[in-house]
């Protein structure tokens, strides 16, 4: 295996780890792929990237890109080919913006809405599911238009949106599915029966050192 290829540390139910390997795919970009545990991570990732948190990639110069979102632009900066970064409708900077939101106020009341414990016994997750839906509504709003949320064809915004609006709604199904987004449901349900979504969703054992890496693409 080409020693010259990226690593790429990933964990398969991470949001952010999600967005990066469908930018990764969409783009063709080769890398060796190392399945992580979240309760053991390896030392070689931590060693890169102190913060130790995925996904994480290596590239061969040395150069470690530890935000999701930096791994999907610097992919799909070399290849774009269903132009992700260029929305069909609004600018680039808007995309940007409404994937801030998914990424500062939605993710704090998504947390606190699914993961109550963690964060004491004064946090109410009812509370933070009003709030947390307060987003989901705009989305939905955004879809009564539009097929995705910057025209007919879906951009970087949509992947990189979806698979937090996936760990919302897995939080209590039934309750997503009885609320009033129809457009929302809608465009959650085609990205999560996607050959893409399904593609990066494959399962791999914790890699190890010494370990024989998958390779992408495959």
């Amino acid at each position: 295996m080409p020693a010259t290829l990226p690593v790429f540390y990933s964990f398969v139910r991470c949001p952010y780890a999600m967005r990066a390997r469908m930018a990764l795919a969409v783009s063709a970009q080769p890398y060796r792929h190392r399945e992580i545990v979240l309760r053991n991570k390896p030392a070689e990732m931590i060693s890169i990237s102190p913060k130790a948190t995925v996904p994480v990639l290596e590239l061969p110069n040395g150069q470690v890109l530890d935000e999701s979102l930096d791994i999907a632009t610097w992919a799909l900066g070399i290849n774009d080919p269903q132009q992700w970064l260029v929305p069909e409708i609004g600018y680039a900077h808007d995309m940007m913006e409404l994937i801030a939101i998914n990424d500062g106020p939605f993710k704090h009341h998504l947390d606190r809405y699914k993961y109550a414990n963690r964060y004491g016994a004064d946090t109410d997750p009812q509370h933070h599911r009003g709030k947390a839906y307060e987003f989901l509504i705009s989305l939905n709003t955004r879809l009564d238009e539009d097929e995705n949320l910057f025209g007919g064809r879906p951009c970087l915004a949509d992947f990189a949106i979806f698979p937090f609006v996936r760990q919302f709604a897995n939080t209590d199904n039934d309750w997503f599915d009885g609320q009033p987004l129809n457009h929302l449901q809608k465009w959650l349900q085609a990205h999560l029966s996607s050959d893409l979504f399904k593609h990066i969703m494959q399962k791999f054992p914790p890699w190890k050192p010494g370990d024989k890496e998958p390779q992408f693409p495959i």
